[in-house]
Order: structure tokens, then C-alpha cells, then sequence
């Protein structure tokens, strides 16, 4: 998993994996995936999923790279405190789940607490052993 800083401003986990490296075929199937994690986890509720690429392709005026095949979110939120209210401006969490030729890329947005993002990690991780 890298840690790159988006359009110089975004602090975003993401992590390429070619096809081969998962049993996987699908961004259905890694989006499943996420969710029994999701819902599996003590803390995490799942909310939903919002596909990307349905919607900005269905857009009049719209612009993909030929490269992105397919492009989903899976929306989840670890949110266990509420103490100030501007953690609401960074919850909840979304795993992008992009198609490209021969790889996944799976990415998230650096989340405020480093518990959530030791999981999201984790669970992005364990995609390249399953």
C-alpha cells in the first residue's frame, strides 16, 4: 500500500494489483469483499455503494480515461466519537475500487483515526492473498 498526496493537497492510501496477484475477478467481487468486512467490524456500519463510473459516464458533458474500465465506491464510517463537529467533514470513509486493463487499484482517503486507517489497510492488503 502507497501513501501518496493527491493533487497536492489529499492524503490518499491506494494500492495497483495486477489481476494475477488476486483471486478476484471483479470490482463486484472486491466491493462484496469490503462489505463483509464492513459488516463484520465491530465499529464500521455499511452505507453504500456509488457506482462512478455508471454515473459520470451517463453525464452529457463527461471525460474517462480509456484506461478506467469500471469505477465504484463502497461508503462505509468507523465513527465511534463525536467530540467536535468538524470530524463530520471527514466521515464517512470510501474505498474506490477502480478497473484498469490488467489491474485493480483500490484506494481511501487518510482517515483522522489511526485505528480505522490500520483496518482499511488490512482489508486492502488482504485482497492481493485472497
Amino acid at each position: 500500500m502507497q501513501q501518496i498526496t493527491f493533487m497536492d493537497r489529499y492524503p490518499v492510501f491506494t494500492k495497483k494489483i495486477v489481476k494475477s496477484e488476486t483471486s478476484f475477478k471483479s470490482i463486484d467481487e472486491i466491493i462484496a469483499y469490503l462489505r463483509e468486512k464492513i459488516e463484520a467490524d465491530p465499529i464500521a456500519i455499511y452505507i453504500g455503494i456509488f457506482d462512478h463510473y455508471t454515473y459520470t459516464s451517463g453525464l452529457e458533458n463527461h471525460e474517462i480515461a480509456d484506461e478506467i474500465k469500471d469505477a465504484k465506491n463502497i461508503m462505509c464510517c468507523f465513527g465511534d466519537k463525536l467530540l467536535v463537529p468538524e470530524i463530520t467533514a471527514v466521515r464517512p470513509r470510501s474505498f474506490g475500487v477502480v478497473l484498469m486493463e490488467d489491474t485493480f487499484v483500490v484506494s481511501f482517503l487518510h482517515a483522522p483515526s489511526p485505528k480505522a486507517n490500520a483496518t482499511m489497510i488490512e482489508w486492502v492488503e488482504n485482497i492481493v492473498n485472497i
